[in-house]
């Protein structure tokens, strides 16, 4: 780069917006996620061992997807294209493609190809990046809001492990904008800037958890906002109530969290909590939903789930819909509420899921014949005898008779379970009496019991079976104390795991198997146990490969940070999330000082565990 070009792109760094400014370039200036990328998690491990195998970064927007890629970069020794899935097409990657064969060939060179929203692909792109991310061609880095499970090519998923960014807290978004006011280069550091707290409190609010937004609204505030005569920036409650003034809503129609806040709303519904149903609801039309969407959600729900407890539920639904295209937006949300709450306080029976029953005994079964005296009398009555003996309830006290229905094999069958909810109380009784009449006349040995459901079990990756044959090769008394301890711990897939036992390995390859985005940790007593483990971790990834120590359980604390050389930040120590063992205290003196010992070690909602 020649000075003139130097001089060039000073310029436009110096003319990008804050958000673009700011990103973080290592992984020590990156806020939140420490929960893939704290200390000991296996990502950032894997970005500083410069190891990385191909990942997918889902979450949503302003949560740190591109910029972790854009950290990746900046320390990797492997060469980094990025491109845009909205811009980019077959040819762009057919061309990363070459050249990353061309580099691999020549240096031997490793290539990572980011790809921000990675969802954008169609079929046809993702299946071209498939071959070279199975051969290794390149190591693929996907960014996507959209659930990858759903959006991405279920061959490349499956070669990829999948971390999920949360939105970030409001003390983390307070950090980023103390960051950009105090950055003397990037930020507003060489600035004299007063910002109120109530004006700080509003921007972290109104943000909802996207870090871009934060910054896009403090440079909004700053830029705007004159010097005072002592030349200091004011930013002021009203001044950022005018940069960001609606909160920021993470919807779309199509994605997770549109189909996650209906699934809110009608749980809630069911639950007959009418703050949450108006919450969730208020959410979606805060968000742009659909009204007609929600009432048809609603018109399930009032067949489904109040069913014939409160029979007038689905009347006032439908009332309310029709009044709705009567009058529309916005006080059509008078409609909406009217029906949310009806449902939400109605007495509550699913007894109509009694159709999908009988729908379910269609499919399953051997289609029966109509009984003789159910067919149709009108045409062949005369020929088959068809509808003789048939008895018209209506001649009949009540206005009901006892007899068959049914076809011969389903006799005794009862598909609708009246509940005991509201008007249905009532049903219920009548159908009872009425069953035990027609059972009276049922001829004998011809019921048939229902059909049995089969269920097959999905297939094992070769990693999880050895990890099965190895942790079950315990004995079943010890295999039970195992998963009791485990279920208690309830270990994560990201935990960072402590055995304090692991001689024998019997918790040391279970937490390996429960934590593979985590990390385990095991302390064996002598180094011919230490030597049995390493030897047998010689199966697995190196990156999955448990830390082992040797040593007393005093001596732990001086084991691991003699142990913790990857992370590089030096003030930053590992905490454990779980420490599991068994007999790990039996021999100590002093357990009391031993567990203080162990909890210093925890992380601050850590869980420890012995047995």
């Amino acid at each position: 780069m020649d000075l003139f070009e130097h001089a060039r792109q000073q310029e436009i760094e110096a003319t990008q917006p804050l958000a673009a400014r700011m990103r973080p370039r290592t992984l020590d200036e990156f806020v939140g996620q420490a929960h893939i990328v704290g200390p000991g998690r296996l990502l950032r491990r894997a970005i500083q061992a410069d190891q990385l195998s191909s990942v997918i970064f889902y979450g949503p927007p302003g949560t740190g997807k591109t910029t972790l890629a854009r950290v990746i970069a900046n320390s990797t020794k492997a060469h980094f294209i990025a491109i845009n899935a909205v811009l980019a097409g077959v040819k762009d990657i057919r061309e990363a493609i070459s050249a990353a064969q061309e580099r691999r060939s020549l240096y031997g060179q490793r290539t990572i190809l980011f790809v921000d929203e990675v969802h954008r692909f169609n079929k046809a792109q993702q299946d071209a990046l498939l071959p070279w991310v199975e051969n290794g061609t390149v190591i693929l880095i996907g960014a996507t809001t959209e659930n990858p499970y759903f959006e991405v090519n279920k061959a490349l998923v499956s070669r990829s492990r999948i971390f999920q960014l949360k939105s970030l807290t409001e003390e983390e978004l307070r950090a980023v904008a103390h960051r950009a006011l105090a950055e003397p280069e990037r930020g507003y550091g060489q600035l004299d800037i007063r910002l109120d707290g109530d004006a700080l409190d509003h921007l972290v609010n109104v943000a909802n958890g996207d870090a871009r937004a934060v910054l896009n609204a403090l440079e909004l505030a700053v830029e705007t906002t004159p010097p005072g005569p002592d030349g200091a920036i004011h930013v002021t409650r009203e001044v950022a109530e005018e940069s960001i003034q609606r909160r920021a809503v993470l919807y779309d129609k199509e994605g997770d969290v549109h189909f996650d806040t209906i699934s809110a709303f009608i749980k809630s519904l069911r639950g007959s909590d009418p703050d949450a149903a108006l919450y969730w609801m208020a959410r979606m039309v805060y968000a742009g939903e659909d009204p007609r969407f929600i009432f048809r959600r609603m018109l399930i729900f009032a067949g489904e789930d109040v069913g014939l407890a409160d029979p007038n539920a689905l009347r006032v639904v439908v009332a309310a819909a029709q009044a709705f295209e009567y009058v529309g937006m916005p006080e059509g949300r008078f409609h909406l509420a009217e029906a949310a709450l009806y449902l939400a306080t109605a007495p509550k029976s699913n007894s109509t899921m009694a159709f999908f029953d009988a729908l379910a005994t269609v499919e399953q079964e051997r289609e029966a014949d109509i009984p003789a005296h159910l067919r149709d009398a009108s045409r062949d009555k005369e020929g088959f005898g068809h509808g003789e003996g048939y008895l018209y309830p209506h001649a009949y006290r009540d206005h009901w008779v006892a007899q068959q229905y049914l076809p011969d094999m389903l006799q005794g069958k009862a598909f609708y379970l009246p509940s005991d909810q509201g008007y249905e109380r009532s049903i219920r009784d009548r159908v009872a009496r009425q069953r035990e009449a027609q059972l009276a006349a049922m001829l004998e040995g011809r019921a048939v019991a229902p059909l049995e459901v089969l269920t097959t079990s999905p297939t094992d990756r070769t990693r999880d079976r050895w990890l099965q044959r190895t942790i079950s090769g315990a004995g079943v008394r010890l295999g039970a104390l195992r998963d009791r301890l485990f279920d208690a711990a309830g270990v994560q897939r990201h935990h960072v795991v402590l055995d304090l036992n692991a001689t024998s390995g019997l918790l040391t390859w279970e937490a390996v198997r429960r934590a593979p985005e985590g990390h385990v940790w095991a302390l064996a007593q002598d180094e011919q146990s230490a030597a049995a483990l390493r030897q047998q971790a010689t199966r697995l990834p190196e990156l999955e490969r448990p830390v082992v120590l040797v040593g007393e359980l005093p001596d732990l604390p001086a084991l691991v940070r003699a142990a913790q050389t990857v992370d590089s930040p030096a003030a930053e120590v590992l905490r454990f999330d779980v420490i599991v063992g068994r007999n790990a205290l039996g021999r100590l003196p002093d357990k009391a000082a031993a567990l203080r010992l162990l909890a210093g070690l925890l992380a601050p909602e850590g869980c420890l565990v012995l047995a």
